[in-house]
């Protein structure tokens, strides 16, 4: 399985963020809360040339071919950095370690074995080659990524919401449908019961009916349109986004998504909806898009995000946070 190009945790150290190029990992580690950078880091100048230390003899580093050096005590010359649970990390770059074989590198554990100082739960998973993990699920601008469970609760209540709009608006123009159907309708219901399948003599449904239903279709599009499409437009939120704490955000960049890309996201999704009197292919179509985020990785995008190129991310929950201390109290013991 290869890894896309991008900014991932660093799996040495999870509170780093380093940029991972397909085959290996470039440039200096950043903070894991602060925004990448668009693109790869900048390329960084040649290390010095280090002269090789004597090795230890006090304690010599035994080691098999391709396993990583046992940690030794942090002031003990030839030992590399020691992480919380007491096993390997990696040194810095450049380092290596002393007291081993000349061209020597730390290569992958055995089968089973596990690094020390990962999340609790970590167990090495297939990955590009020289991969000890799993790859870290992405962070686009920072944020994690919203769980499908949570867009299906915010469809559901932005679905709620536009029916109920529907039957102010539509109410009226359905119940002058349903009146010139119920008469064919009546009789067809009558005949089954008899046991009559013939169709001589059934009520005709007039071509006001189909216009009605085009009317229909026109008006719920419309009033989708005008209920999503402003909204996301302005912060990436409907109501049910709002209430569900995710929101929409263009790839290139954490801002509004504006009218163009809301249009755009919108379209794959909602204009489908004046095919449903085709034999119910527009909600096939959206059946379809409401259901491909479940196998997009590892974005999670569905195909009106991948059409408008936006993801969708949990909104962090800043009143959870604690609030800065205007007036620290100083070091040491209060008088």
């Amino acid at each position: 399985m290869s890894v896309q190009p991008g900014w991932y945790v660093d799996p040495a150290d999870t509170e780093t963020r380093r940029y991972w190029d397909g085959e290996g990992w470039l440039g200096a580690p950043i903070p894991v809360d602060a925004t990448p950078p668009d693109g790869p880091p900048p390329a960084e100048p040649p290390p010095a040339p280090v002269t090789p230390a004597a090795p230890a003899t006090d304690q010599p580093v035994s080691t098999a071919p391709g396993w990583p050096p046992h940690s030794g005590p942090a002031s003990q010359p030839g030992h590399g950095p020691v992480g919380a649970g007491g096993g390997p990390q990696a040194g810095p770059p450049g380092w290596t370690p002393q007291g081993v074989p000349p061209g020597w590198a730390p290569q992958a554990g055995p089968p089973g074995w596990t690094p020390q100082g990962v999340p609790p739960g970590w167990a090495p998973q297939g990955g590009p080659p020289g991969w000890l993990g799993r790859p870290p699920e992405p962070r686009p601008h920072g944020l994690r990524l919203a769980g499908y469970g949570r867009r299906l609760v915010a469809r559901l209540i932005d679905f709620g919401l536009v029916f109920a709009l529907n039957v102010l608006v539509n109410g009226w123009f359905v119940w002058r449908w349903l009146d010139e159907l119920m008469p064919y309708w009546r009789e067809a219901f009558r005949r089954g019961l008899e046991g009559n399948t013939s169709t001589e003599g059934m009520p005709p449904i007039s071509e006001q009916t189909g216009l009605l239903q085009v009317v229909i279709v026109v008006i719920a599009t419309a009033l989708w349109l005008a209920y999503e499409v402003p909204a996301m437009a302005a912060n990436g939120q409907t109501i049910g986004k709002r209430l569900m704490r995710i929101k929409a955000v263009p790839i290139a960049a954490d801002q509004p998504l504006g009218f163009g890309r809301a249009l755009t996201r919108w379209t794959t999704l909602g204009l489908p909806t004046l095919l449903w009197y085709c034999a119910g292919l527009g909600l096939l179509l959206q059946l379809v898009d409401s259901l491909s985020p479940l196998f997009d990785h590892p974005l999670r995008r569905a195909l009106h995000d991948k059409r408008a190129q936006t993801v969708v991310v949990e909104v962090p929950d800043t009143a959870a946070s604690p609030a800065p201390d205007d007036h620290p109290q100083p070091s040491g013991d209060t008088p």
